[in-house]
């Protein structure tokens, strides 16, 4: 009897349900190996905002209770089972596998317990991304509302916390995906060709923190490699914050280098002799302790990073200007990469699976990453910053408009945006800049991709820029080109083609490849796949992409200064990755690959040497 009743403690503590050992992913698709070890009580259990990390938190990730109703109807009063939250609606890992629609939404439903310890202090309920609007209740209190799929958001839900052991939480969903004009993606109703399975609901952690009324909000920090010093801005929720102020510990490894206080309503400064400047071949991050002092006593403490890097670009010898990296001549060669995984969409299983995609990329020689059309969670971009890789980071495309790409060059092609579609997409776009400006990762924002969306192109890129002077801009990658921003980015397939030219900015060839293999076994749709070109063992692939390598290395000469091949992986009906979908096999000689990768990368420093 005694064994029992432990049992049932243990069980009762564990916040798990007794379906837990019922789930299993949804669907016979391809998976990747982590979604086979994947345990519905441990998904997703580090810590999801690295650049301002608390000590104190509690996952919320796990079984949720969901139901798909239509959008006019009130909270249900039963619920269709269980979903294994992050994982969408649509995926496999979330154990439900359903299609939405716009005319229906998503209601999530948990109960939750608060920790004794954290008795006192305010209790904040956080948010990585929930695509595309979410309303919020706690113990049947509406307690507010989002919308945007990309970004982060969060709650002070202490005045509505109860006595008891239980707390409620309640989410509902509407996500219209490409019948509405919100940012989306690739992310289609009806998937083909090069369109995407919709992706609905929480997709990123949720989680619970404790913290002080007067609190840190936000961390920013901004390299200056010239002055040799950081810049770091401290936000915190108090409204009236004097006397407040926040000191910044930084370290090299185990030395403390730095020691700075300011009041939270100054920048702090922070000048480091003899830096050690951050690039792909030496990624180099400091640690930093950011501690909030109110009224003489800390208040809040959070540890983060950062890096010394610059960006920037410069005319060379030859008249050709070219990015630099630190003051010096870079190309970055990259890979597309679009962040969709076949048991998870736009959630990859595990954070070791988020990791091993920038490590692939890097082991076969690239030192560049565009993030095509989508935003991960700030992990990925933790990753980035730690294994050394440059970002060029595009905002997701949307809007409804039926006629996506124009295809005029030159100050024309423009859509025609409504002003609600217009407005929801410079708020998502600061959004997005606002989560990511302190990853030194990232190098280069880019607001449009091939005219999908695109408007207002001057108005949004010199908005851009004056945003983030420490950044490039490419205004439209492979879309309508105007006179603005830091470079003129084209698309050719399959092979390299320098068909237009900017004698102002650097030219680079944003999209090029797309060499196609299937493998069996590793396929989304054994019957229905497509590449750009085509072709039937691996050895195939590695020598078509030399020759579309040895053309580049003309056309760098030429007046190219950076270029991204089309892509990582392959994904849903697209078989032109280096790797399968389900992340198991190469599809090229990764060694050959690197070979020529390097003597892409090298070439502005061997003409160097030539002059």
């Amino acid at each position: 009897m005694k064994q029992l009743v432990v049992l049932i403690a243990l069980f009762f503590f564990s916040g798990i349900s007794s379906f837990s050992q019922q789930w299993e992913p949804a669907g016979e698709k391809i998976k990747t190996s982590w979604a086979e070890d994947l345990q519905p009580d441990e998904v997703w259990d580090a810590y999801p905002r690295p650049l301002m990390k608390r000590s104190e938190w509690k996952n919320l990730n796990g079984l949720w209770n969901y139901a798909i109703s239509s959008r006019n109807q009130s909270s249900p009063e039963s619920y269709d089972g269980e979903i294994l939250v992050p994982y969408p609606v649509e995926s496999s890992l979330s154990g439900v596998k359903k299609k939405v629609g716009e005319e229906n939404v998503v209601w999530y439903e948990r109960s939750f317990g608060i920790p004794s310890k954290w008795r006192g202090r305010d209790i904040l309920l956080q948010f990585g991304a929930v695509d595309w609007k979410a309303d919020v209740w706690v113990n049947d209190i509406k307690v507010g509302s989002h919308s945007g799929g990309y970004t982060p958001f969060s709650f002070n839900i202490t005045p509505y916390l109860n006595g008891s052991a239980d707390q409620t939480i309640k989410v509902r969903v509407w996500d219209p995906t490409d019948k509405g004009y919100q940012p989306r993606g690739k992310q289609v109703s009806e998937p083909g060709s090069i369109w995407y399975t919709a992706v609905t609901g929480i997709w990123q952690t949720v989680r619970i923190e404790p913290v002080a009324e007067n609190h840190l909000t936000n961390i920013v920090t901004t390299p200056d490699v010239d002055q040799q010093k950081i810049s770091v801005d401290v936000s915190t929720s108090s409204k009236f914050p004097s006397g407040d102020y926040a000191e910044v510990r930084v370290k090299d490894g185990e030395e403390t280098i730095s020691v700075n206080r300011a009041a939270v309503s100054e920048e702090v400064d922070v000048y480091i002799d003899s830096p050690k400047l951050w690039s792909p071949e030496s990624p180099f991050l400091y640690d930093m302790e950011v501690i909030l002092y109110s009224e003489g006593e800390v208040t809040d403490r959070a540890e983060s990073y950062f890096a010394l890097r610059k960006i920037s670009t410069k005319r060379d010898e030859n008249g050709i200007v070219r990015i630099q990296l630190n003051n010096e001549d870079y190309f970055p060669i990259g890979t597309l990469d679009q962040g969709y995984w076949p048991d998870g969409l736009y959630t990859a299983p595990n954070d070791k699976a988020l990791l091993s995609d920038i490590k692939a990329t890097k082991q076969m020689g690239f030192n560049l990453i565009r993030k095509h059309v989508k935003v991960e969670p700030a992990r990925w971009y933790m990753h980035a910053d730690r294994e050394g890789i440059l970002v060029w980071q595009d905002m997701p495309s949307g809007d409804n408009t039926k006629d996506w790409q124009p295809r005029q060059y030159f100050e024309g092609g423009e859509l025609e945006r409504s002003p609600e579609s217009g407005a929801n997409f410079k708020k998502e776009w600061k959004g997005v800049i606002d989560l990511l400006y302190s990853h030194p990762s990232i190098v280069t924002w880019i607001p449009f991709n091939e005219a999908w969306g695109q408007f207002k192109t001057k108005e949004i890129t010199e908005w851009t820029k004056q945003y983030d002077p420490s950044r490039l801009v490419i205004p439209a990658s492979g879309g309508n080109h105007f006179q603005v921003g830091d470079m003129l980015a084209l698309h050719n397939y399959p092979e390299p083609e320098l068909y237009l030219y900017d004698a102002e900015r650097p030219t680079v060839q944003s999209e090029f490849g797309g060499i196609g293999l299937n493998l069996e076994g590793h396929l989304w749709e054994p019957a229905r796949n497509w590449g750009y070109v085509k072709f039937d063992s691996k050895q195939g692939v590695t020598d078509k992409y030399r020759e579309y390598a040895e053309k580049l290395k003309k056309l760098i000469k030429a007046g190219f200064s950076g270029a991204v091949y089309t892509q990582i992986t392959d994904v849903e009906i697209e078989v032109n990755g280096l790797i399968t979908y389900d992340r198991k096999e190469y599809k090229v000689d990764t060694e050959a690959i690197r070979e020529i990768n390097m003597e892409i990368r090298n070439m502005l420093e061997s003409r160097k040497g030539e002059n």
